[in-house]
């Protein structure tokens, strides 16, 4: 029988030891997922010239495996490269693979189509939930077992699930979630992270595991409640919000370095283990961004994920990457490490865009029809994020009606013959609408605003999962675009670019569901929705940061490659550009807009993430 190797974190009598000498983890959060594979090496390195021994990353199950049984483990998927990339900037590495993650990325980092099965209870010891768990177990961490320190590797810890006494109490599964990580060979400690209450960590500890907390504050009483409950382990902070991310609509969140420093010193002055939440938190590209709850409402999730950490989204060292590494040098005795340079920004300038296709037009000319006596959500179309388009044709009544939709998730455009009447949002899905007596062309798009990442309503599906009604009379009879931006090729997006009908005069406004002009030479309206266009040059690579005045809502994407969601209710204002993205020579910014385009698109040289907001996660 093969011996197990001895772990190279262990812990005695409430002291951590690293290969049998007393050790204090100071760890960093930075997740490959939210930073270009180009500039890992360059984030990682001043993780350590903060002072950090230590990164720690989560594995977002969803970014490996879009579609069941379809594994990417190349390009921005290689965590091994990552984790490699790591030991040589000479950090250990915490490894997070859930499969639940929160980390306020889409769905918790669940796969849609696992979440979408009709009767999936995800992150319990449900039997179908576990049978694919086990599955993607079985390729993961085999990766992640070959990456561990007593393989010369440099995993030293691997965290079990995530916060899930925030969620549930099924201790079966979570022992079953150890075992699995053990019997695929992690030999290096496993923990468990939980808030520090009697609630949460009652149900998410395990006997016989190392218990972390995840705090913003007040470390004193989270350490003496361990204490209490685990006597003989180490006080290690998993995460440590020394900031906090944003919602649409909600203001930046910020942390002050005074407040930050001070708690950081109570979890050190302690003898703890901490890793800052995050230390760099980089980007939520694409359509990654999650969505929290409360109250009813959907609160979704903005594509910066700055979360006012010490090293801000563009890699910049801020004040509190400063006052952090003061703190953390005096702690270790270690010598100052040289920052990595900074990255060369692009000159500023203002780009005119160019109206491309009309909104409705554009869509149907890159996606094909399913049909179905009644609407179907994103999940029975096999979609995971973006829009459906949904088309009916009801008879509207002389007069009002009212237009109700059941179940809508999260937000629909509603257009009546080509004319835009209204939107709904999922918590006011009801609108009146004017009828001749007659049939009319009733459509909805709808957007996916990111999947619930945290909370019971985790899994929730997307689209229509109800019915469409004008009064009491339900509407049947429908035909479904598939739209899911975030996959589209560079040919799905030339499509959808492309002029559609005829031309319109230089400076006429098109209609929201109208036509475009031939050529795409034509200025933009100001209430023009649909496809837009914007070329630059560049002498060289450089980053930049995306302005969109007087535009309102809608998707960039720059050379093909989706950036995010862009939202005037802000607080964001302008979208981070990494200098990867940007080719020498030609670029060219592709804007699809919801509702109305301004005339311009601007290259600035600095984030601008809206009026700041001091916020404290304080557990009560």
């Amino acid at each position: 029988m093969t011996p197990i190797p001895q772990a190279l974190l262990t812990y005695s009598e409430g002291t951590l030891l690293r290969a049998g000498r007393p050790h204090q983890v100071l760890a960093g959060t930075l997740h490959y997922f939210r930073v270009h594979p180009d500039q890992w090496h360059d984030r990682l390195e001043r993780l350590a010239a903060m002072g950090l021994n230590t990164v720690d990353t989560y594995i977002a199950w969803n970014f490996h495996e879009r579609r069941t049984g379809e594994h990417r483990f190349d390009g921005w998927q290689d965590i091994e490269r990552f984790v490699r990339t790591a030991q040589r900037t000479g950090l250990d590495v915490i490894v997070r693979p859930g499969p639940y993650i929160c980390a306020e990325w889409d769905n918790g980092g669940l796969p849609a189509w696992l979440t979408d099965r009709p009767g999936m209870r995800p992150r319990s010891s449900y039997a179908p939930y576990l049978e694919e768990v086990a599955r993607w177990f079985d390729v993961l961490i085999p990766r992640i077992a070959g990456l561990q320190a007593a393989r010369g590797g440099p995993v030293v810890a691997v965290q079990v699930e995530n916060e899930y006494g925030s969620y549930g109490d099924d201790h079966a599964y979570m022992r079953w979630v150890h075992d699995a990580l053990a019997g695929r060979g992690i030999t290096e400690l496993l923990y468990t992270a939980d808030g520090p209450t009697e609630l949460m960590l009652d149900g998410g500890s395990l006997p016989g595991v190392l218990a972390a907390a995840t705090l913003g504050s007040r470390a004193d009483q989270a350490a003496r409640l361990l204490r209490t409950r685990r006597s003989g382990e180490p006080f290690l902070c998993a995460e440590f919000w020394n900031g906090w991310f944003d919602h649409w609509g909600e203001k930046h969140h910020t942390r002050s370095v005074g407040s930050a420093a001070a708690a950081l010193d109570e979890i050190l002055a302690k003898g703890g283990s901490v890793s800052l939440y995050p230390a760099h938190g980089g980007t939520n590209f694409g359509l990654w961004a999650g969505a929290n709850h409360a109250g009813g409402a959907l609160q979704p999730t903005v594509t910066s994920y700055d979360s006012d950490a010490p090293i801000a989204e563009h890699g910049a060292p801020t004040p509190k990457f400063h006052a952090f590494r003061d703190r953390l040098l005096a702690a270790t005795g270690a010598a100052e490490r040289e920052l990595p340079r900074s990255r060369p920004l692009l000159a500023p300038r203002s780009l005119p865009l160019t109206r491309g296709a009309g909104l409705l037009p554009a869509l149907e000319a890159v996606s094909d029809t399913v049909a179905s006596p009644h609407p179907l959500s994103f999940g029975q179309l096999g979609q995971s994020s973006g829009l459906v388009l949904y088309r009916a044709h009801p008879v509207l009544p002389r007069g009002a009606s009212e237009l109700t939709v059941t179940g809508l998730h999260d937000r629909a455009q509603v257009f009546v013959d080509g004319a835009a009447v209204g939107v709904l949002e999922r918590e006011t899905a009801s609108l009146t609408v004017e009828g001749a007596g007659r049939a009319v062309r009733l459509e909805l798009l709808v957007e996916n605003q990111g999947r619930i990442n945290y909370g019971p309503l985790l899994g929730q599906g997307k689209g229509i999962l109800g019915g469409v009604r004008v009064e009491r009379r339900l509407v049947h009879h429908w035909t479904m675009r598939s739209l899911p931006l975030d996959e589209w090729t560079a040919d799905d997006l030339a499509r959808a670019t492309a002029p559609v009908g005829e031309a319109a005069p230089v400076g006429e406004t098109a209609s929201v569901g109208g036509t475009a002009p031939v050529g795409g030479t034509a200025p933009v309206g100001e209430a023009a929705s649909g496809f837009a266009t914007a070329q630059f040059d560049a002498e060289g690579s450089g980053d930049t940061f995306l302005a969109l005045p007087g535009s309102g809502k809608g998707f960039v994407w720059i050379n093909d490659f989706l950036l995010g969601r862009y939202w005037n209710i802000g607080p964001q204002t302008t979208l981070y550009v990494p200098a990867p993205l940007v080719t020498p020579g030609a670029n060219r910014l592709t804007l699809l807009e919801l509702e109305g385009l301004g005339d311009h698109v601007e290259l600035r040289t600095g984030p601008e993430l809206g009026p700041p907001e001091e916020y404290i996660e304080t557990f009560s």
